[in-house]
Protein backbone atom coordinates (compact mmCIF):
# COMPACT_ATOMS: atom_id res chain seq x y z
CA UNK A 1 0.00 0.00 0.00
CA UNK A 2 1.14 3.33 -1.09
CA UNK A 3 0.21 6.79 -0.03
CA UNK A 4 1.49 10.83 -0.27
CA UNK A 5 2.53 13.24 2.44
CA UNK A 6 -0.25 15.61 2.17
CA UNK A 7 1.21 18.39 4.96
CA UNK A 8 4.41 18.42 7.34
CA UNK A 9 3.32 20.00 10.20
CA UNK A 10 5.33 21.40 13.85
CA UNK A 11 4.77 23.58 16.55
CA UNK A 12 7.48 25.67 18.89
CA UNK A 13 4.81 25.56 21.84
CA UNK A 14 3.00 22.76 23.35
CA UNK A 15 -0.26 23.40 23.93
CA UNK A 16 -0.60 25.19 20.23
CA UNK A 17 -1.68 23.60 16.97
CA UNK A 18 0.66 22.66 14.27
CA UNK A 19 1.43 24.81 11.65
CA UNK A 20 2.39 23.47 7.89
CA UNK A 21 5.51 24.28 6.96
CA UNK A 22 7.63 23.48 3.87
CA UNK A 23 9.18 20.43 5.09
CA UNK A 24 10.15 18.60 8.45
CA UNK A 25 13.53 17.30 9.10
CA UNK A 26 13.48 14.24 11.30
CA UNK A 27 16.16 12.84 13.72
CA UNK A 28 16.24 9.97 16.40
CA UNK A 29 14.18 12.29 18.64
CA UNK A 30 11.43 13.31 16.06
CA UNK A 31 10.51 16.34 14.35
CA UNK A 32 13.57 18.96 14.62
CA UNK A 33 12.07 21.99 16.02
CA UNK A 34 9.06 20.48 17.06
CA UNK A 35 7.65 20.61 20.92
CA UNK A 36 7.14 17.54 21.25
CA UNK A 37 10.40 15.85 20.11
CA UNK A 38 11.79 14.15 22.43
CA UNK A 39 12.80 9.92 23.20
CA UNK A 40 9.82 8.14 23.89
CA UNK A 41 7.30 6.26 21.55
CA UNK A 42 5.37 9.41 20.38
CA UNK A 43 7.85 10.82 18.58
CA UNK A 44 5.98 11.29 15.43
CA UNK A 45 2.09 12.47 15.04
CA UNK A 46 0.07 11.19 12.23
CA UNK A 47 -3.68 11.19 10.69
CA UNK A 48 -5.09 10.66 7.27
CA UNK A 49 -6.61 13.34 5.25
CA UNK A 50 -9.36 10.92 5.04
CA UNK A 51 -10.25 11.67 8.46
CA UNK A 52 -9.80 15.00 8.18
CA UNK A 53 -12.25 15.32 5.79
CA UNK A 54 -14.67 13.03 7.81
CA UNK A 55 -14.15 14.97 10.56
CA UNK A 56 -15.27 18.51 8.64
CA UNK A 57 -18.16 16.74 6.74
CA UNK A 58 -19.69 15.80 9.94
CA UNK A 59 -19.28 18.88 11.97
CA UNK A 60 -19.59 21.25 9.20
CA UNK A 61 -15.93 22.81 9.90
CA UNK A 62 -12.97 23.57 7.45
CA UNK A 63 -10.08 22.32 10.01
CA UNK A 64 -7.05 22.18 8.25
CA UNK A 65 -4.06 19.87 7.67
CA UNK A 66 -1.75 20.43 11.36
CA UNK A 67 -4.81 21.69 13.43
CA UNK A 68 -5.22 18.02 15.09
CA UNK A 69 -1.76 18.32 16.43
CA UNK A 70 -0.25 15.59 14.07
CA UNK A 71 3.57 16.17 12.56
CA UNK A 72 2.30 14.79 9.21
CA UNK A 73 -1.07 14.35 7.43
CA UNK A 74 -1.00 11.57 5.12
CA UNK A 75 -3.52 10.56 2.62
CA UNK A 76 -3.66 7.00 0.49
CA UNK A 77 -3.06 4.55 3.86
CA UNK A 78 -6.19 3.44 6.00
CA UNK A 79 -4.70 4.37 9.11
CA UNK A 80 -7.98 2.88 11.12
CA UNK A 81 -6.56 -0.87 10.23
CA UNK A 82 -2.55 0.15 10.73
CA UNK A 83 -1.43 -1.65 13.90
CA UNK A 84 1.66 -1.35 16.20
CA UNK A 85 5.28 -2.13 15.18
CA UNK A 86 3.81 -1.39 11.70
CA UNK A 87 6.41 0.65 9.56
CA UNK A 88 5.65 3.46 7.25
CA UNK A 89 8.97 4.62 4.73
CA UNK A 90 9.36 7.96 3.29
CA UNK A 91 12.21 8.11 0.69
CA UNK A 92 14.84 7.00 3.78
CA UNK A 93 12.93 8.03 6.66
CA UNK A 94 11.55 5.10 8.69
CA UNK A 95 9.21 4.99 11.14
CA UNK A 96 7.90 2.08 13.52
CA UNK A 97 4.03 2.29 14.62
CA UNK A 98 3.64 2.64 18.52
CA UNK A 99 0.53 3.43 19.61
CA UNK A 100 -3.22 3.89 17.69
CA UNK A 101 -4.55 7.02 19.04
CA UNK A 102 -5.03 8.57 22.28
CA UNK A 103 -6.67 9.69 25.43
CA UNK A 104 -8.95 13.14 24.58
CA UNK A 105 -7.43 15.85 26.90
CA UNK A 106 -10.65 17.90 26.45
CA UNK A 107 -10.62 21.38 27.08
CA UNK A 108 -7.03 21.48 27.12
CA UNK A 109 -7.18 20.89 22.64
CA UNK A 110 -8.40 23.58 20.91
CA UNK A 111 -10.41 21.86 18.36
CA UNK A 112 -12.31 19.66 21.33
CA UNK A 113 -13.04 23.19 22.85
CA UNK A 114 -14.21 24.74 20.19
CA UNK A 115 -16.05 21.92 18.22
CA UNK A 116 -16.74 18.72 21.57
CA UNK A 117 -14.91 16.44 19.38
CA UNK A 118 -11.41 15.70 17.57
CA UNK A 119 -10.84 13.70 15.26
CA UNK A 120 -6.44 12.56 16.65
CA UNK A 121 -8.21 10.18 20.14
CA UNK A 122 -9.65 7.84 17.62
CA UNK A 123 -8.10 7.76 14.51
CA UNK A 124 -4.60 9.33 14.51
CA UNK A 125 -1.26 7.18 15.14
CA UNK A 126 2.06 7.49 16.78
CA UNK A 127 5.43 6.73 15.89
CA UNK A 128 9.00 6.48 16.91
CA UNK A 129 11.93 7.07 14.20
CA UNK A 130 13.78 4.21 13.05
CA UNK A 131 15.35 6.24 10.33
CA UNK A 132 15.47 9.76 10.07
CA UNK A 133 15.69 12.47 7.16
CA UNK A 134 13.73 15.31 5.27
CA UNK A 135 10.23 14.84 4.48
CA UNK A 136 7.59 17.12 2.34
CA UNK A 137 4.17 17.27 0.62
CA UNK A 138 3.77 15.13 -2.03
CA UNK A 139 6.51 12.95 -1.06
CA UNK A 140 5.10 9.08 -1.36
CA UNK A 141 4.85 6.84 2.09
CA UNK A 142 4.94 3.21 1.69
CA UNK A 143 3.13 0.86 4.40
CA UNK A 144 5.30 -1.87 5.76
CA UNK A 145 2.74 -4.10 7.41
CA UNK A 146 4.36 -6.26 10.25
CA UNK A 147 2.92 -10.20 10.93
CA UNK A 148 2.60 -11.24 13.98
CA UNK A 149 3.38 -14.45 13.96
CA UNK A 150 2.55 -17.57 16.57
CA UNK A 151 3.54 -21.21 16.64
CA UNK A 152 1.14 -23.71 18.22
CA UNK A 153 3.15 -26.77 19.03
CA UNK A 154 1.50 -30.10 20.03
CA UNK A 155 3.59 -32.74 21.83
CA UNK A 156 2.15 -36.07 22.01
CA UNK A 157 4.32 -39.37 20.45
CA UNK A 158 0.25 -40.84 19.83
CA UNK A 159 -0.93 -37.84 18.06
CA UNK A 160 2.25 -37.28 15.57
CA UNK A 161 2.16 -41.46 14.45
CA UNK A 162 -1.67 -40.75 13.96
CA UNK A 163 -2.97 -43.05 16.53
CA UNK A 164 -5.73 -40.32 17.21
CA UNK A 165 -6.34 -36.74 16.39
CA UNK A 166 -4.79 -34.00 17.64
CA UNK A 167 -8.24 -31.84 19.43
CA UNK A 168 -5.84 -29.07 21.47
CA UNK A 169 -3.66 -27.82 18.84
CA UNK A 170 -7.07 -26.89 16.25
CA UNK A 171 -8.34 -25.41 19.59
CA UNK A 172 -5.73 -22.98 20.55
CA UNK A 173 -5.84 -21.52 16.91
CA UNK A 174 -9.93 -21.24 17.53
CA UNK A 175 -9.04 -19.29 20.81
CA UNK A 176 -6.38 -16.87 19.44
CA UNK A 177 -7.96 -16.17 16.19
CA UNK A 178 -11.18 -14.99 18.22
CA UNK A 179 -8.88 -12.90 20.33
CA UNK A 180 -7.09 -11.15 17.66
CA UNK A 181 -10.08 -10.81 15.70
CA UNK A 182 -11.41 -7.83 17.93
CA UNK A 183 -7.30 -6.48 17.66
CA UNK A 184 -5.26 -4.71 15.56
CA UNK A 185 -2.54 -6.78 15.20
CA UNK A 186 -2.01 -8.70 11.62
CA UNK A 187 -1.58 -12.70 12.73
CA UNK A 188 -0.15 -15.28 11.09
CA UNK A 189 -0.69 -18.73 12.90
CA UNK A 190 0.91 -21.83 11.88
CA UNK A 191 0.66 -25.64 14.04
CA UNK A 192 2.84 -28.43 14.03
CA UNK A 193 2.60 -31.99 15.58
CA UNK A 194 5.85 -33.26 17.45
CA UNK A 195 6.57 -36.51 19.77
CA UNK A 196 7.73 -36.02 23.25
CA UNK A 197 11.04 -35.25 22.06
CA UNK A 198 13.45 -33.01 23.64
CA UNK A 199 15.96 -32.53 21.00
CA UNK A 200 13.64 -32.19 18.27
CA UNK A 201 11.50 -29.62 20.64
CA UNK A 202 14.55 -27.69 21.36
CA UNK A 203 15.88 -27.29 18.16
CA UNK A 204 12.01 -25.39 16.68
CA UNK A 205 12.20 -23.41 19.75
CA UNK A 206 15.57 -22.29 19.15
CA UNK A 207 14.77 -21.45 15.05
CA UNK A 208 11.65 -20.16 16.06
CA UNK A 209 13.70 -17.60 18.48
CA UNK A 210 15.69 -17.13 15.71
CA UNK A 211 13.35 -16.28 12.98
CA UNK A 212 11.97 -13.37 15.64
CA UNK A 213 8.30 -15.57 15.82
CA UNK A 214 6.52 -13.22 18.43
CA UNK A 215 4.72 -16.32 20.43
CA UNK A 216 5.30 -19.91 20.50
CA UNK A 217 2.64 -22.06 22.24
CA UNK A 218 3.63 -25.90 23.38
CA UNK A 219 0.65 -28.40 24.43
CA UNK A 220 1.53 -31.20 26.20
CA UNK A 221 4.76 -32.69 28.70
CA UNK A 222 4.02 -30.43 31.04
CA UNK A 223 2.72 -33.47 33.83
CA UNK A 224 4.88 -35.69 35.40
CA UNK A 225 5.51 -38.81 33.96
CA UNK A 226 8.40 -39.85 32.09
CA UNK A 227 8.35 -39.00 28.58
CA UNK A 228 7.02 -35.28 29.68
CA UNK A 229 9.83 -32.87 28.63
CA UNK A 230 8.24 -29.35 27.76
CA UNK A 231 8.88 -27.60 30.61
CA UNK A 232 12.82 -28.25 31.14
CA UNK A 233 13.17 -27.73 27.34
CA UNK A 234 11.00 -24.29 27.40
CA UNK A 235 13.39 -23.16 30.31
CA UNK A 236 16.22 -24.16 28.91
CA UNK A 237 15.84 -21.41 25.68
CA UNK A 238 14.21 -18.81 27.69
CA UNK A 239 16.41 -16.29 28.99
CA UNK A 240 14.08 -15.09 31.47
CA UNK A 241 10.98 -16.79 33.37
CA UNK A 242 8.03 -15.05 34.08
CA UNK A 243 6.77 -17.32 37.26
CA UNK A 244 3.51 -14.91 37.78
CA UNK A 245 1.13 -16.00 34.80
CA UNK A 246 1.31 -19.67 35.18
CA UNK A 247 1.09 -19.62 39.35
CA UNK A 248 -1.42 -17.30 38.66
CA UNK A 249 -3.64 -20.54 36.71
CA UNK A 250 -2.47 -23.06 39.06
CA UNK A 251 -3.80 -21.54 41.90
CA UNK A 252 -6.86 -20.52 40.36
CA UNK A 253 -7.74 -24.54 39.36
CA UNK A 254 -6.04 -26.01 41.24
CA UNK A 255 -8.42 -24.51 44.24
CA UNK A 256 -11.21 -26.77 42.41
CA UNK A 257 -9.20 -29.77 41.43
CA UNK A 258 -6.04 -30.24 43.03
CA UNK A 259 -4.60 -32.49 40.40
CA UNK A 260 -4.10 -29.00 38.27
CA UNK A 261 -1.19 -28.06 40.56
CA UNK A 262 0.54 -30.86 39.39
CA UNK A 263 0.78 -28.90 36.56
CA UNK A 264 4.63 -27.83 35.49
CA UNK A 265 3.18 -25.04 32.67
CA UNK A 266 5.75 -21.82 32.56
CA UNK A 267 5.91 -19.24 30.73
CA UNK A 268 9.17 -17.31 29.77
CA UNK A 269 10.42 -15.09 27.21
CA UNK A 270 13.75 -14.50 24.80
CA UNK A 271 14.78 -11.81 22.53
CA UNK A 272 11.20 -10.63 20.94
CA UNK A 273 9.50 -14.33 21.42
CA UNK A 274 6.94 -15.22 24.19
CA UNK A 275 7.19 -18.81 24.81
CA UNK A 276 4.32 -20.88 26.77
CA UNK A 277 4.32 -24.81 27.88
CA UNK A 278 0.79 -25.42 29.07
CA UNK A 279 -0.65 -28.96 28.88
CA UNK A 280 -1.93 -30.84 26.67
CA UNK A 281 -5.57 -31.71 27.21
CA UNK A 282 -8.42 -29.76 25.33
CA UNK A 283 -9.79 -28.57 28.70
CA UNK A 284 -5.99 -27.18 29.87
CA UNK A 285 -6.36 -25.11 26.29
CA UNK A 286 -9.75 -23.74 27.11
CA UNK A 287 -8.54 -22.56 30.51
CA UNK A 288 -5.11 -21.26 30.52
CA UNK A 289 -5.21 -18.93 26.80
CA UNK A 290 -7.96 -16.74 28.85
CA UNK A 291 -5.85 -16.18 31.46
CA UNK A 292 -2.54 -15.60 29.23
CA UNK A 293 -4.67 -13.28 26.88
CA UNK A 294 -4.96 -11.26 29.81
CA UNK A 295 -0.94 -10.16 29.76
CA UNK A 296 -0.15 -10.98 25.96
CA UNK A 297 -0.71 -7.74 24.48
CA UNK A 298 1.38 -5.58 27.35
CA UNK A 299 4.11 -8.15 27.30
CA UNK A 300 4.66 -7.92 23.20
CA UNK A 301 4.89 -3.38 23.77
CA UNK A 302 7.05 -4.28 26.71
CA UNK A 303 9.71 -6.52 24.74
CA UNK A 304 9.54 -4.39 22.15
CA UNK A 305 10.41 -1.59 24.66
CA UNK A 306 7.06 0.35 24.01
CA UNK A 307 5.78 1.90 27.21
CA UNK A 308 2.11 1.74 27.02
CA UNK A 309 1.44 4.17 29.75
CA UNK A 310 2.40 6.63 27.66
CA UNK A 311 -1.13 6.31 26.13
CA UNK A 312 -2.75 8.12 29.04
CA UNK A 313 -0.52 11.01 29.25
Amino acid sequence: MQGLIVSTNLSAKKGEQKSPVQHIVIDKNGVVGDAHAGPGMRQISILGQESIDRFNARTGKNIQAGAFGENLTISGIDLCSIAVLDRLKIGKVVLEITQIGKKCHGNVCAIYREVGQCAMPKEGVFARVINGGKIQANNKIRYLPRDLQILIITLSDRAAAGVYEDRSGPLAYELIEKFFSEKRWHIKISKIIIPDDAKKLEKILTQGITKNIDIIFTLGGTGIGPRDITPEVVTKVSKKIIPGIMENIRLKYGAQKPAALLSRSVAGINKTTQLYALPGSVKAVAEYFPEIFQNLEHIIHMMHAIDAHEKTQ
